[in-house]
């Protein structure tokens, strides 16, 4: 990539979060750096040991959009993406693009959901970008959608039961593509790749960084929507998504943190609505999982 290219800047700022990431991240940062609109790429690694960083500070060394923070611990998903955001000048751009390390992006899709967002939400003549929250079609690498693209509000009752019955969180709160829509309202996308307005984030605060990893898309998605944004998922753009290379190498840590983003979430939206049996019976049957899912993390790991 030229100099050209690097003068090129459409207003959105890429936030990466890394860990133990090195088997992917070459390929998302070669493949952000050749994407439309991007103004600014900020990767955070959260204490890396595979080679993640030489290869982040080697895209950097070749393109000066390209900076990164390194955290001398891991201090989680939503901390990382605050820092991110944070660290972007104020002329870097409007939109924020949250970007996983494992997200494979075409060269089109950050600006063909722009312009679907402006067409389809916005005003003609107005400069102020629509408040809207915005996820992609994710398929992996076989182009299988991903259930997790496009979800409601978590139903901890049915939710937590399929789970005890050997089904997944992702299936149970799954919407069914409608392609018929090409903004199609969700109640909640993947944070594997969601775009909105800086201006959007900054005024919810962005993530919150009380969340580990897990729920906390799911958190913001919720709290967006009750903002006044629209949640929505551009069917059009379709990205693949190797998912979970970082989460193989620590099922337990990651079945722990997700349990535990699915009790705070539970007590910071549904709990005050909730009787006292029913509030402990959730906590019951998401710890009752926990031992659970860890058996199944750590078998599907060593496969």
């Amino acid at each position: 990539m030229g100099e050209d290219r690097q003068r090129v800047t459409s207003g959105v700022i890429a936030v990466v979060v890394t860990y133990q990431s090195a088997s992917t991240i070459d390929e998302c940062l070669r493949r952000l750096r050749e994407a439309e609109c991007v103004s600014t790429i900020r990767v955070v690694d959260n204490n890396s040991t595979d080679g993640t960083m030489a290869i982040v500070q080697r895209h950097a060394a070749a393109d000066r959009r390209v900076r990164f923070i390194a955290n001398p611990d891991n201090p989680g998903f939503g901390v990382a993406c605050n820092q991110g955001v944070a660290a972007a000048g104020a002329e870097d751009g409007d939109w924020v693009a949250m970007i996983n390390p494992d997200l494979m992006l075409e060269p089109g899709t950050l600006a063909g959901m722009l312009a679907l967002a402006r067409e389809v939400y916005g005003s003609a003549g107005d400069s102020v970008p629509p408040r809207v929250l915005l996820g992609a079609d994710l398929v992996d690498e076989d182009g299988v959608r991903d259930p997790a693209a496009r979800r409601r509000d978590p139903d901890f009752g049915g939710m937590l039961f399929a789970l005890l019955g050997g089904g997944n969180t992702a299936t149970a709160m799954a919407i069914a593509p409608d392609d018929s829509q090409p903004l199609q309202p969700v109640q909640a996308v993947s944070g594997a790749l969601m775009l909105m307005p800086r201006a959007l984030y900054e005024e919810l605060g962005g993530f919150d960084e009380g969340y580990r990893l897990h729920a906390e898309d799911l958190d913001l998605c919720r709290r967006a929507r009750l903002a006044g944004a629209v949640i929505a998922v551009a069917n059009p753009a379709r990205v693949m998504h190797v998912r979970g290379v970082s989460s193989r190498s620590r099922p337990v840590f990651v079945e722990w943190n997700k349990h535990r983003g699915l009790g705070r979430y539970f007590r910071r939206f549904e709990a005050p609505t909730r009787s006292l049996p029913v509030r402990l019976a959730v906590y019951a049957m998401i710890w009752a999982r926990f031992p659970i899912a860890v058996a199944r993390a750590i078998g599907r790991a060593r496969g």
